[in-house]
């Protein structure tokens, strides 16, 4: 998926508090000379907690459709469980954005791991006492849901407060290389396994990583709050920055994503993507024990083979960029995307189906690098967290539209035609929309297009610490 997960994608002043001064003052003393050398501590640490916590997210990542699929064989029915994952993208963007932009993002991260890791603990129970229904599941996968908007728009508008602008696309692709490898390659397989020993495993350890991730982000020290507030939100005389309602400052993001015609048409372009590639993902379990006939296991490794070109993808990202430029770098998901969704539409050896759906895992995470550095960059730092979380109500709020326009489909082709053909069509429908996403880049999102916005963007410098 595109953006998916925590670690991505994609500020007001900081308080003037001496002690903060002085923790930053302290963590910045050798803060040049290491990112010459590397990224930095801090990067690490962020690194290291939005990794453990993709590991834990991909076992649950396979055993949540595994579940929907023991308490009911309804296509639909089981859509309805991706939908309840993804329904908070849309109703909760927009305020999870102002909080990211009020709060210190890390005790934000901090607060989210703990509500993930009695989230998930709860299911496990359910599915440990036989005791899991239809609607419970539904529940925790919306609690969930929720719990993840914030982790994951809050952990992508923290990333510049850790490495430099000039690093942020190398900052974004290791980031992205990690989660891959965590929740797909490596938690993929894991998660089959687990599922072997009890339906109730995955989801205990996905609640222990939580808190490994809570534990590792207790040790990234210094205050991360937004930075570069405007003058006119401090009154006359006052030490501090007035606060706004929600809705006002909700609007101010809503209208700087909105009148920025890149970032604009970045996220109407994600969006078209999410919907399908959500819609798709939906069904791809039932795809895989109907048509490939797999298994847990299978399943687990079939979705693993994103992970191999996803790993490339990230590794590889900055140097493909810079080589095919950042059009580039999105039309070269629109291809292979394509190309692959025709296959899976027509084929049924699993091997086949991997590799291919392997080549799209490279193209999604060279697009997210790409989008994600371009907003990081392109973006004030007082406004990240809000137009961000605008970019990604457009682009994730539209995978409940698709899942539910995608689960339909597979309903009305199951009635007109046959089962096969119907989990078969959502695959042909996905390969339409990238080559109508292609036409539509390469018309708004051209290199001249690109390049205007990155001249107009402001400079920012990480914190520090």
């Amino acid at each position: 998926m595109m953006e998916g997960g925590a670690g991505m994608k994609d500020t007001e002043d900081l308080s003037g508090d001496r002690a903060g001064e002085r923790a930053e003052a302290r963590a910045g003393d050798g803060a040049e000379g290491e990112r010459e050398r590397g990224f930095g501590a801090p990067f690490w640490k962020l690194w290291s907690a939005t990794t453990i916590t993709n590991l834990g997210q991909g076992a649950t990542g396979i055993a949540f459709p595994w579940l929907a699929t023991e308490l009911t064989t309804d296509a639909f029915l089981v859509a309805l469980m991706g939908l309840a994952l993804r329904l908070p993208w849309l109703v909760f963007s927009l305020p999870a954005g102002v909080l990211a932009d009020r709060l210190d993002r890390r005790r934000v991260l901090l607060a989210m791991s703990l509500a993930r890791a009695a989230v998930v603990g709860t299911v496990g129970l359910l599915v440990a006492f036989d005791a899991m229904t239809l609607p419970l599941l539904y529940a925790c996968a919306l609690a969930l849901g929720f719990a993840e908007v914030l982790f994951d728009n809050t952990a992508q508008v923290l990333l510049p407060s850790v490495v430099s602008r000039e690093r942020l696309s190398e900052a974004n692709g290791r980031l992205m290389a990690a989660q891959i490898v965590s929740d797909d390659f490596l938690a993929g397989p894991l998660g089959g396994v687990l599922i072997g020993l009890a339906l109730a495993v995955p989801f205990a350890f996905d609640a222990g990583t939580a808190l490994v991730a809570a534990v590792l982000l207790l040790t990234l020290r210094g205050t991360f709050r937004a930075r570069g507030a405007p003058a006119d939100s401090v009154a006359d005389g006052a030490a501090a920055p007035v606060r706004r309602s929600m809705r006002a400052e909700i609007a101010e993001g809503v209208r700087w994503l909105w009148h920025n015609p890149v970032l604009r048409r970045l996220a109407i372009a994600l969006a078209l993507f999410n919907a399908g590639g959500a819609g798709v993902a939906a069904i791809y379990v039932l795809y895989a024990q109907e048509v490939l006939g797999l298994g847990a296991l299978g399943f687990a490794l079939l979705v693993s083979a994103g992970g191999v070109g996803g790993f490339l993808g990230g590794t590889l990202a900055g140097r493909i960029t810079r080589r095919v430029g950042a059009t580039g770098s999105l039309l070269t998901l629109c291809a292979l995307d394509f190309v692959a969704h025709v296959v899976a539409g027509c084929a049924s050896n699993a091997l086949l189906i991997g590799t291919v759906m392997g080549a799209t895992g490279f193209g999604v995470v060279l697009w997210n690098v790409t989008t994600v550095s371009l907003r990081q960059t392109i973006i004030p730092d007082h406004l990240l967290g809000r137009v961000n979380s605008v970019y990604r109500l457009l682009g994730w709020g539209a995978m409940p539209l698709g899942i539910l326009a995608f689960g339909g489909l597979v309903a009305l082709v199951e009635a007109q035609v046959s089962r096969e053909a119907a989990l078969r069509a959502p695959f042909f429908a996905m390969s339409v929309i990238s080559v109508g996403l292609a036409f539509y880049i390469r018309r708004h999102l051209h290199a001249r297009a690109l390049a205007e916005a990155l001249e107009g963007a402001q400079p920012a410098q990480p914190d520090g610490r």
